[in-house]
């Protein structure tokens, strides 16, 4: 039996579990649970955007995926499993006591939001990035913004530290640090009790914190307590050193390996964003543009030291010495609503009518649910099958997708996504479309971005949900991009990414490079640019930068 590792994968929605052999890349096994509390929509405030996701739904989730996951793998001896990688969103921060517990396991925090992990696409933090970025360009040190794009986003960390201390002075009196859910999940295993010996991703530090060498780690005390007294002493809370995801975060306690039956003490590596080991688990290497395309989408580039130089690139979510591949600057972009704007559309013209089912006298409540469920699992299907269908020659309406705000470039979370160009012909069908392309276009911004700033690439991959299922969106995305992409075989590529990284501090494979060699799944399908689309998309492409031009100088008034 070949040696196995297991990749965990924490997104938006739930865990996956994926054990794979180490010899062949082969996933023998994989399971997905759906966190609970988040499923039912606690401690969330979509009108506020509130995104809150508590400590026990990653417990409870992980641990019946990894259960599943050995049950769905009759052949693995759980005994044989010799290392564990961690993936998870971010930036996704919250408050921990002192032994690195997160305050919502306590039962005086339990129900406090506030408390809880604060999503990566929680945006109650808008005001304090604004603060942040003006903050950076007066404070009269370094900008120590430059090397995440120039551009401090409501997304990350420092922004929504920032807001919880402004807004719950109990939870932040009580918080003796604050982890990332990446690094929090490799302690929680290893059964690390002190939250100063929790090993910090770079990954996470690099691209979400500021955290940089050249000012010693993250920005200096100074920067902190200028901007608002209540972040004195904030920095000496925190941490100085990072780690790349080839190192050891820890040992898989006892407790952790009697639960599952696995081997005590086997490594588990330090952790990072899934979509950053995603682009590792697609077999990513230079020149190559890695998008994960699921309910946001991640755009990454690695360049080597040389060729970046001291170059700043501005607008994107940062550039990180080992963030993605040890060796390499790693290079994260990205739209904060992809699949989400589809979702959106869904909702929108499916809500009255589900409504009006649910208040039907003419139905058996059986009749109500079953109608409710196959409309609910269709209308993606059937909007995508008619517009396939629409003839070159419709004009349809054109559509911005910040939706959620714009992630990158120039990131700015308090934009709003506009549909223009409508009549009384704009039907469901065409304004899908239309959304479509626009998601599609936002993907080219943010490449013409990185090209423009030197960063050759001549290669897309694509990962996740959308790049599996949907021909209809990857052929658009194609058109746009006037590019291959190519889209990667397996369905948990970030998990698979994990999963590497396991074998490396495994000591089975020598570098994440021969374990990509060894261990990917290898490209499933090419989709190839239309010549016939190109040229309108091109025209179309510089409609929609001029609208967006417009809406971002109309927005503040």
């Amino acid at each position: 039996m070949s040696k196995v590792v297991l990749g965990l994968d924490f997104g938006s929605d739930s865990v996956r579990a994926l054990l794979v052999e180490t010899a062949t890349g082969k996933e023998i096994g994989s399971a997905v649970s759906n966190y609970s509390r988040w499923a039912k929509g606690q401690f969330c405030d979509a009108k506020l955007q509130q995104f809150r996701q508590h400590p026990l739904d990653y417990i409870e989730s992980m641990s019946a995926a990894i259960r599943d996951a050995l049950q769905s793998a009759p052949t693995c001896n759980p005994k044989d499993i010799v290392g564990i990688g961690v993936d998870t969103t971010g930036s996704t921060p919250v408050a921990v006591d002192h032994r690195g517990q997160p305050l919502a396991l306590n039962p005086t925090f339990q129900e406090n939001p506030n408390a809880m992990f604060v999503l990566w696409k929680d945006h109650t933090a808008i005001a304090e990035a604004h603060a942040l970025n003006q903050h950076a360009r007066l404070w009269g040190g370094e900008d120590v913004t430059k090397y995440v794009g120039g551009i401090y986003s409501s997304e990350w960390f420092f922004a929504k530290i920032l807001h919880i201390m402004r807004t719950d002075g109990v939870v932040a009196k009580a918080a003796a640090s604050w982890v990332e859910h990446c690094d929090w999940i490799p302690a929680l295993l290893s059964g690390i009790d002190d939250v100063k010996a929790i090993k910090r991703s770079r990954c996470a530090a690099g691209h979400k914190a500021m955290w940089h060498e050249t000012w010693g780690g993250l920005p200096p005390e100074e920067f902190f307590s200028s901007l608002d007294p209540m972040l004195t002493g904030l920095r000496s809370k925190l941490y100085d050193h990072t780690y790349t995801s080839d190192q050891i975060a820890g040992r898989l306690s006892e407790q952790w390996a009697r639960q599952f039956g696995f081997q005590i003490g086997i490594p588990i590596a330090v952790g990072a964003f899934d979509c950053h080991m995603g682009a590792v688990g697609a077999n990513m290497g230079p020149n190559t543009l890695a998008k994960v395309m699921g309910t946001s989408t991640c755009d990454m580039a690695i360049v080597s030291r040389e060729v970046l130089g001291e170059k700043c690139i501005p607008g994107i979510c940062g550039q990180v010495d080992g963030s993605i591949m040890p060796g390499y600057i790693g290079l994260e972009a990205g739209q904060s609503a992809f699949g989400d704007i589809y979702a959106w559309f869904k909702r929108c013209i499916n809500g009255p009518a589900l409504a009006l089912i649910e208040q039907s006298s003419q139905l058996t409540e059986l009749q109500k649910q079953t109608l409710i469920a196959e409309i609910d699992k269709n209308t993606l299907s059937y909007l995508t099958t008619q517009a396939e269908k629409l003839p070159d020659t419709t004009r349809l309406p054109l559509a911005v997708d910040w939706m959620n705000g714009r992630r990158t470039p120039d990131a700015n979370q308090s934009l709003k996504g506009a549909l223009t160009g409508l009549d009384l012909g704009s039907d469901a069908i065409c304004l899908f479309k239309a959304l479509v392309e626009a998601t599609a276009y936002g993907s080219k911004a943010i490449m013409d971005r990185m090209i423009n700033e030197g960063v050759a690439l001549n290669q897309v991959i694509a990962l996740g949900g959308i790049a599996k299922k949907s021909d209809f969106v990857m052929q658009i995305c194609s058109d746009v991009l006037n590019r291959p992409i190519d889209v990667v075989g397996s369905d948990q590529c970030c998990a698979l990414g994990a999963a590497m990284f396991a074998a490396k501090v495994a000591g089975v494979h020598s570098d994440i490079q021969t374990a990509q060699r060894t261990m990917n799944s290898g490209i499933e399908k090419t989709y190839h640019p239309r010549a016939n689309y190109v040229l309108k998309y091109q025209k179309s492409y510089q409609a929609y930068s001029k609208l967006g031009q417009y809406l971002e100088g109309t927005h503040a008034l």
